[in-house]
């Protein structure tokens, strides 16, 4: 009977049971706790005599076995094998534990895929590259023997000043779910068993803080709350079957998401039926009693997160430790509450199979790491994540046999500004800093070190791709953050001597000072950082064509180079293969076809500008602009050029009238009229142009990619459900509204080709249980 919870015959409900009974108090507390993976190493490699200090009584998770270590694959594998066989072994109870990493731009850890970072995944409007991405990401963490994946980020996000922009998917809920949906697919698959477990994050509203700024209040209606930023959230949790959730640092109207009942009970678990983890953020336990001052002491914050629904404390273990342990002895806690998470936490294991399956195969890992079929998907994504902002005079695509390029910028020479912040090469510096912002330092004995893949810089990729005679000057003429105008002289110098001026300017994205994008890496200004503008100046005034390439993590306020330099490349942080992309689209052997998810603004001062606001919103009435500058976007959401042009025609839309439970379907003909293949998305606006509550002037519910031919033509069809019309009514249900209801398909949010409409009958009805998704084909 003892070994009941071992049986994998027995119903994982009985297992739970049956182990949860056998347990300590302390053994409980481990399992809501975690540990950094270099608490169990010394000198890269496990140490028994660590884990008898850290581990006897057993672990929830273990932190970043390759994401906080300079360990490669094959030794990662290894050192899971030796954390399990030490916890299945030599632990009282033999528990498991849950292996979990950062994989926002891939799985961070040395040897892994850098992909492009999250924001050029959403300006690909490719469902299905971001389902693969995810599932090299899944392929290569279950190698490892890693569990739990902490992403996507499903903020919807409006505030180009807050650094974490580069991680999102952008401003409009429908892209960031659709985005999202893909991504928890690739990663869990439909059985978690041969997948890893997605962790939807930050619940909820990180990304439309005050002021911009990392950690800061947002100022969120509870209607908009739910019809905005919840809803990426509540369709990955009830369509997705998302595994885990993370809290945000933030708060909500006084109240710290990791101590608010209300969004992590009763609409996650009651209104959701959610039946995952919930994951604090690292150090936010803590921070409820130290950042916020909402608790006293590490004990109360403790009893505050059990009570609210916190199930693990990340990274490593602290007021789930000792704090609680006392808690418990002194009766000072309602035990169901320790039992409750515990219980939740042994469920994850045992559906993931880890007690019969626990370790992983370590010759099989080099065949799963950065092999060809990988990397030609980091390109394929990289490609089709480039946006063309300007192309005045066709200046793109170059000639591959110009006589002189001159290549100029901070971000033309450098493989790392390739990266987002939570790429391996980028986190692992912040690890080396932990000192200062955590107290938690990594022991010296860690060695830590930034080699990783095989990349080329934009300059290296520029060389290969022009003709053996073309000449390539390069000149860095500005840093991407300092004040130096030191090197401007030689680019400019570079420049007067080239047929064409190539500029890469932007960010250098990470946590550390020094960067100029990431995490708590907010900005007051959107211009190009330091003294880029005046490099982009300086070189524009010789005279000389200028192509500009934006290598950045946020939306740029760029309106005196779109005044006047002729051609712009919008290429965000786009990954190991993201230079010979950028030399792929100047060059001409592919034609852009990114689009924006999320507005550029003129001025910073706009802050936040994005597309789907309401009828009295977007404008300064009665005068319309600002005294300074239009009202409208620079670049609208949705935006983007190509080397061809499309045009529509044709417009169908039939099953009107309709009830609730009906679909529309929209059709349209779209055709290459230009002289070049090329992708075009088609997007899919609708809007309620009279309802009981005020609605935004328009709203995506559908989108496509398609590539055509020259002269080709293809119908695009979507299947709208009219149960994703709805909004939360004054009671904050969930209703449809009849009515008749506007069609707009189009480009990009202005610039709509066709308009239609369509009508639904019937009373206004609650929806409990609606679709999230618009079928397109």
């Amino acid at each position: 009977m003892s070994e009941l919870y071992r049986d994998p015959s027995r119903p994982v409900e009985e297992r739970v049971e049956h182990l949860l009974s056998q347990m300590t108090p302390e053994e409980k507390s481990a399992q809501i706790g975690s540990l950094w993976v270099y608490e169990v190493l010394e000198r890269s490699a496990f140490s028994t005599v660590k884990a008898d200090a850290r581990m006897k009584n057993g672990i929830g998770q273990i932190t970043r076995i390759g994401g906080a270590s300079s360990l490669d694959p094959v030794d990662s594998a290894k050192v899971a094998n030796d954390i399990q066989r030490y916890l299945v072994n030599e632990t009282r109870l033999g528990i498991p534990a849950l292996v979990h990493e950062e994989s926002c731009s891939g799985y961070m850890a040395k040897g892994a895929t850098l992909f492009p970072q999250t924001i050029g995944v959403a300006s690909t409007w490719n469902s299905d590259l971001t389902e693969a991405m995810g599932e090299v990401i899944r392929t290569q963490m279950k190698s490892v023997g890693a569990h739990q994946a902490l992403a996507p980020l499903l903020d919807v996000t409006r505030d180009a000043r807050w650094g974490r922009v580069e991680e999102t998917f952008g401003e409009d809920p429908y892209l960031v779910t659709q985005m999202g949906l893909s991504y928890v697919r690739g990663l869990q698959t439909n059985d978690v068993r041969n997948g890893v477990i997605a962790t939807g994050k930050h619940f909820v509203g990180y990304g439309v803080s005050e002021g911009g700024m990392n950690w800061a209040p947002p100022h969120i209606a509870p209607r908009e709350l739910r019809d905005v930023f919840l809803q990426p959230f509540e369709a990955v949790v009830r369509k997705g079957k998302l595994g885990s959730i993370m809290p945000g640092y933030h708060e909500l109207d006084g109240v710290p998401c990791h101590a608010s009942s209300e969004l992590l009970t009763e609409v996650l678990r009651k209104e959701w039926g959610f039946d995952g983890i919930v994951v604090s953020d690292y150090f936010a336990i803590d921070m409820l009693q130290s950042y916020h001052h909402l608790a006293e002491g590490k004990p109360g914050a403790a009893r505050t997160a059990l009570r609210t629904g916190v199930d693990i404390e990340l990274p490593s273990i602290d007021c789930y430790g000792a704090p609680l342990v006392e808690l418990i002895q002194q009766s000072a806690i309602d035990m169901e509450l320790v039992d409750a998470a515990v219980r939740r936490v042994l469920t994850a294991k045992f559906r993931m199979g880890l007690f019969e399956n626990p370790y992983v195969d370590e010759s099989r890992v080099v065949e799963v790491f950065d092999n060809q079929e990988q990397r030609r998907l980091a390109r394929t994504i990289a490609q089709q994540s480039m946006i063309l902002l300007k192309n005045e005079g066709n200046l793109l695509p170059l000639s591959k046999n110009v006589g002189t390029v001159a290549v100029i910028g901070p971000n033309a020479n450098s493989v790392r500004h390739l990266l987002g912040d939570y790429a391996y090469p980028c986190h692992i510096e912040t690890l080396q800093d932990m000192t200062n912002t955590f107290n938690t330092a990594v022991p010296d004995k860690i060695e830590l070190d930034v080699n990783f893949v095989s990349i080329i810089s934009v300059l290296e990729a520029i060389r290969d791709k022009v003709s053996p005679e073309t000449c390539v000057l390069f000149a860095e003429g500005a840093d991407t953050l300092t004040g130096s105008q030191e090197g401007i002289d030689e680019a400019v110098a570079a420049a007067k001597q080239a047929d064409v001026a190539i500029l890469v300017v932007g960010d250098k994205a990470g946590l550390i000072d020094g960067c100029s994008s990431g995490e708590s890496l907010d900005r007051a200004s959107l211009d190009l950082p330091g003294m880029q503008e005046e490099l982009v100046r300086s070189v524009h005034a010789t005279g000389t064509p200028v192509v500009a390439v934006l290598v950045n993590g946020r939306p740029l306020s760029i309106n005196w180079m779109n005044d006047h330099v002729p051609a712009i490349l919008e290429a965000w942080l786009p990954g190991e293969e993201g230079a010979a992309a950028i030399a792929d689209v100047l060059f001409g052997d592919y034609n852009p076809g990114g689009r924006l998810p999320m507005s550029f603004p003129r001025s910073v001062g706009q802050v936040p500008v994005y597309y789907n606001h309401k009828p009295s919103g977007g404008r300064s009435h009665w005068k319309g602009d600002y005294v300074e500058m239009s009202s409208k976007p620079l670049y609208p959401f949705g935006y983007g050029l190509s080397y061809t042009e499309f045009s529509y025609a044709n417009l169908v839309i039939s099953g009107s009238p309709l009830t609730v439970s009906d679909r529309v379907t929209i059709q349209v003909d779209v055709t290459n009229t230009g002289s070049v293949a090329g992708d075009e998305v088609v997007q899919l606006y609708v809007h309620d142009p009279v309802a009981s509550l005020t609605r935004p002037v328009k709203e995506l519910k559908g989108f496509r990619r398609v590539s055509l031919a020259t002269g080709e033509t293809k119908t695009v069809t979507f299947v709208l459900p009219v149960s994703s019309l709805g909004f939360h009514d004054v009671n904050l249900h969930y209703v449809v509204e009849p009515g008749a209801f506007e069609v707009m398909v189009g480009s990009s949010s202005e610039d709509i080709r066709l308009k239609g409409s369509f009508e639904v009958t019937g009373e206004p009805t609650i929806v409990v249980e609606r679709e999230y998704t618009t079928e397109a084909f």
